[in-house]
C-alpha cells in the first residue's frame, strides 16, 4: 500500500511538472533563466522556512550538509538543461535529459551495488524509445550542444539516487527546505554575476511564480523525498518519464499544440513501461532489496 500511494503522489508531481513546463517557457522567453529560478525558490523556500520555524524541530547540521548536497545536484540539472536549449534543440535536450531513466539503474548498479530487477529492464528500454518518439517525433539531429543535455541527464540520475540515500535518514521536511533554499542561491549568484537584478517586479510573472513555487517545488519536491523512502529510484525515474506526456497534454489543451502519430506512439510507450516494469515477475522483491541497498 505504501508502494501504491508512493506511486500515485510522485505521478501527481510528475503531473505538476509537466503542466508547469509551458508556463515555464513562457515565463524565460521573456525574464533571464536565473533570475525566474532565484525568485522561485527563494520564494519556495520562504513558504517553508515560516512554517519550519513554527512548528518543526531545528534541523540537524547533518541534514543542512544532506540538503545542500542535494540542491547543489539538481541545480545543476537546471545549469546544464539551460546551457544544453541555448546550444541545442529544445526536442533533443528533452529527450536527452530523459535519458536519467537508463542512468539511474547504471549508476545505482555501480555506485550503490543495486540489482535491476526484469521489469525496470525492460521498461527502461521502452521508456527510452517512447521518450525519443515523443520528444523527437522520430528525428534526432545531434549536435554538439548535445553533451550538455547528457550531462544533465547524469546530473538528474544523481538527485535521484542521493534523495533515496538521504531520505531514510534526515527530517524530509528540513531536507527539502535546505534544497529549495541551495537553489535560490546558487541562481541568484548566476544572475547577480550575470548583472541582472533580483529583485525586479514583473506582473506577468507573479502567476507562474505562484504555480511553480506552491505545486512544482514546495510540493513536487517535498512529495519527492518524502515517497522516495518507500519507491526505489530506478522506479521514480520511470514514472517521471511522464513529465513529457503531461506536458504535451497540457500543451495540446492550453495552446492547441498537436502532437503527431509517431510522438502519440512515444506516449503510449511510456505508459506501458510503467506497467511492465511492476507486472513482470521479480519487480517487488528486488524493488525492495533496492531500498535496502541504498540506505
Amino acid at each position: 500500500m505504501k508502494r501504491t500511494a508512493a506511486a500515485f503522489l510522485l505521478i501527481a508531481t510528475t503531473f505538476f511538472w509537466g503542466i508547469t513546463f509551458t508556463i515555464v517557457k513562457e515565463a524565460v522567453s521573456q525574464v533571464n533563466i536565473f533570475v525566474f529560478l532565484a525568485q522561485r525558490f527563494a520564494l519556495a523556500a520562504l513558504l517553508m522556512i515560516i512554517p519550519g520555524m513554527l512548528f518543526h524541530r531545528k534541523p540537524t547540521w547533518s541534514t543542512v550538509r544532506a540538503g545542500t548536497i542535494l540542491g547543489l545536484a539538481l541545480f545543476s540539472c537546471y545549469a546544464f538543461q539551460t546551457a544544453a536549449l541555448l546550444y541545442t534543440t529544445a526536442s533533443n535536450t528533452g529527450f536527452l535529459t530523459g535519458l536519467n531513466v537508463v542512468c539511474v539503474p547504471v549508476m545505482g548498479a555501480i555506485i550503490f551495488k543495486q540489482a535491476v530487477p526484469v521489469g525496470v529492464r525492460w521498461g527502461t528500454l521502452i521508456a527510452t524509445v517512447g521518450l525519443y518518439l515523443l520528444c523527437t517525433g522520430g528525428e534526432l539531429r545531434i549536435n554538439s550542444g548535445d553533451i550538455l543535455g547528457i550531462i544533465c541527464a547524469f546530473c538528474v540520475a544523481l538527485h535521484l539516487l542521493l534523495t533515496s540515500h538521504y531520505t531514510h535518514n534526515h527530517d524530509v521536511y528540513w531536507m527539502t527546505t535546505v534544497q529549495m533554499t541551495t537553489i535560490a542561491v546558487a541562481s541568484s549568484s548566476i544572475a547577480l554575476a550575470g548583472g541582472k537584478q533580483l529583485t525586479a517586479y514583473y506582473p506577468f510573472l507573479l502567476w507562474p511564480l505562484l504555480l511553480c513555487a506552491i505545486f512544482a517545488s514546495v510540493f513536487a519536491f517535498l512529495v519527492q523525498t518524502a515517497m522516495q523512502r518507500h519507491m526505489p529510484p530506478s522506479q521514480t525515474a520511470l514514472i517521471f518519464c511522464l513529465e513529457p506526456v503531461f506536458a504535451a497534454g497540457y500543451a495540446y489543451i492550453a495552446a492547441g499544440e498537436k502532437l503527431s502519430p509517431v510522438a502519440w506512439l512515444g506516449a503510449v510507450l511510456i505508459l506501458g513501461a510503467m506497467l511492465l516494469s511492476e507486472l513482470l515477475p521479480g519487480g517487488v522483491e528486488t524493488n525492495q532489496s533496492e531500498l535496502e541497498s541504498i540506505k
